[in-house]
């Protein structure tokens, strides 16, 4: 029976560009030290903060725009708010492209870390060398879902840590083969450690212990191979998209076979 122990670390003061996040959660780990196979989970705010990706901007709007590679859905409601769900830079699927307002300076907004993988295993590198032991590093952000109301933590940087359990190949507890059943165990980790973090308790950082089996060498593949390839996404545009996409092509198509314009 596997038991998991979550726990956030307190101590972690506000994070300001150039902190030293090892030095940081090395220091706030010394009443409960981390031991091998510890998998430290991070919120991408503190690592955007130390990394100085707050930047000025009067319209937020405009900040989302500059980090969009393509819009999927957008939709006003009823009080003139817009909401757009984009593809951002880090090929991440989420409202506002990680953009967020909050808690930062009056006038600027803050961004996503330029590589989350990158900054991952910078940390599980810098922890192991600190502090003598093999740990994991997952850097979480806060996503929507598409069909489920809410939110929830997800991996979008790993450093040391598998980002998958891979079933496939295994038979399930009555003897069949299991053939696609490969949890994001990185998600699952990052969700779960949002439970002891919060949203606005001030604790930043969580150690998630009882899953060794998925530390392992710095270059596994990071959380950007949990991004699904445009060829296999069956969702790339929200509903009202994919329906104007699909007239305007059908439009152009009637026109260059009669060139009447129907």
């Amino acid at each position: 029976m596997t038991v998991l122990q979550i726990w956030a670390l307190a101590g972690i003061p506000e994070i300001g560009t150039g902190a030293d996040l090892v030095a940081v959660i090395a220091d706030a780990s010394v009443e409960t030290p981390l031991h091998d196979g510890d998998i430290v989970v991070v919120t991408s705010k503190i690592v955007s903060k130390a990394e100085g990706r707050v930047v000025a901007a009067t319209d937020r709007e405009d900040a989302i725009t500059a980090e969009t590679v393509r819009l999927v859905a957008s939709r006003t409601s009823e009080t003139g708010h817009m909401t757009r769900i984009v593809e951002n830079r880090l090929g991440i699927v989420a409202a506002a492209a990680g953009v967020d307002a909050s808690n930062t300076p009056a006038g600027t907004v803050l961004l996503l870390p330029l590589d989350p993988d990158a900054s991952a295993r910078a940390i599980a590198a810098g922890l192991r060398e600190r502090l003598g032991v093999a740990v994991g590093v997952i850097v979480s952000d806060t996503l929507g879902r598409p069909w489920r109301i809410g939110q929830t933590d997800a991996a979008i940087g790993a450093g040391g840590v598998r980002v998958f359990e891979d079933l496939r190949g295994t038979k399930d507890a009555v003897g069949r083969p299991l053939t696609v059943t490969q949890p994001c165990v990185a998600d699952e980790l990052a969700a779960a450690a949002d439970l002891v973090k919060g949203k606005a308790a001030g604790l930043p950082v969580a150690v998630v212990r009882g899953r060794a089996d998925l530390v392992g060498p710095l270059d596994l593949p990071g959380a950007r191979s949990i991004v699904r390839e445009a060829e296999n996404d069956m969702f790339r545009l929200g509903t009202d998209e994919a329906y104007d996409a699909g007239y305007a092509a059908g439009v152009e198509e009637v026109w260059d076979e009669s060139g009447s314009g129907r």
